[in-house]
């Protein structure tokens, strides 16, 4: 079997990962995997349920009844699967965002969705953005980077995002909720948000999408052949 490839982004909410995770997946013809999606997926089966992302015991009784597939079309385009339904666009709301948040601190989720990750990456080359990819799911991915921004460029990224999808938004509505994601993500007892060792730190608040790509594509190079 030919060597594969793993390019693991990192960062906090809003930073821009998937946004350039797919565009540089879809110029170095690798498999993009949005793992963040995966957990808004178990968000929104439990919500359907009516169970609350806070309840342990509600999550782990009914986590073994969620199938999650991730599947991609012809342009590449990952969907969701939730027991056979897709669910690409409803799990791109705010209020699943931050209850995606919630659920991911559960053990029992995290155990769920990791062999799935890994999975991936051992038959593909890919790109994978989330949380805790070069800490936790991908520790040895041939490339690390951790993409930041301020919290208020991310969140007028967001509002920016939510009202091109004709979502109003309010921009102090949406700096309060990602500097409480950040919390989240950043004080979780498992797998917490934090930069690897050997990552490297790249701040966007500052460039466009072609000046990331153009960093992101440096930091790669320098490590594996593109």
């Amino acid at each position: 079997m030919a060597k594969t490839y793993a390019i693991a982004i990192d960062g906090p909410a809003g930073a821009g990962k998937s946004t350039m995770a797919k565009a540089l997946a879809k110029e170095l013809g690798y498999h993009y995997v949005d793992t963040g999606a995966l957990y808004r997926t178990v968000a929104y089966f439990m919500d359907l349920l009516g169970v609350s992302p806070k309840d342990a015991d509600g999550v782990e009784r009914y986590i073994d009844e969620l199938n999650v597939v991730i599947e991609y079309d012809e342009e590449g385009k990952q969907h969701m699967l939730m027991n056979g339904m897709d669910v690409t666009g409803e799990i791109r709301t705010q209020d699943i965002s931050q209850k995606a948040s919630l659920i991911s601190a559960h053990p029992v989720v995290r155990e769920a969705l990791l062999d799935m990750q890994r999975e991936v990456a051992r038959n593909h080359n890919v790109i994978m953005d989330g949380r805790d990819i070069g800490t936790v799911v991908l520790p040895k991915a041939d490339v690390k980077i951790f993409l930041t921004a301020s919290a208020e460029v991310r969140a007028q990224r967001r509002c920016d995002e939510l009202n091109a999808k004709g979502q109003k938004s309010q921009f102090e509505q949406v700096l309060k909720e990602i500097q409480q994601r950040d919390y989240q993500d950043t004080h979780r007892e498992i797998a917490p948000l934090k930069m690897a060792r050997d990552s490297v730190k790249l701040d966007t608040s500052d460039l466009d999408i072609d000046g990331v790509i153009a960093a992101m594509k440096k930091i790669i190079g320098e490590k594996i052949p593109l």
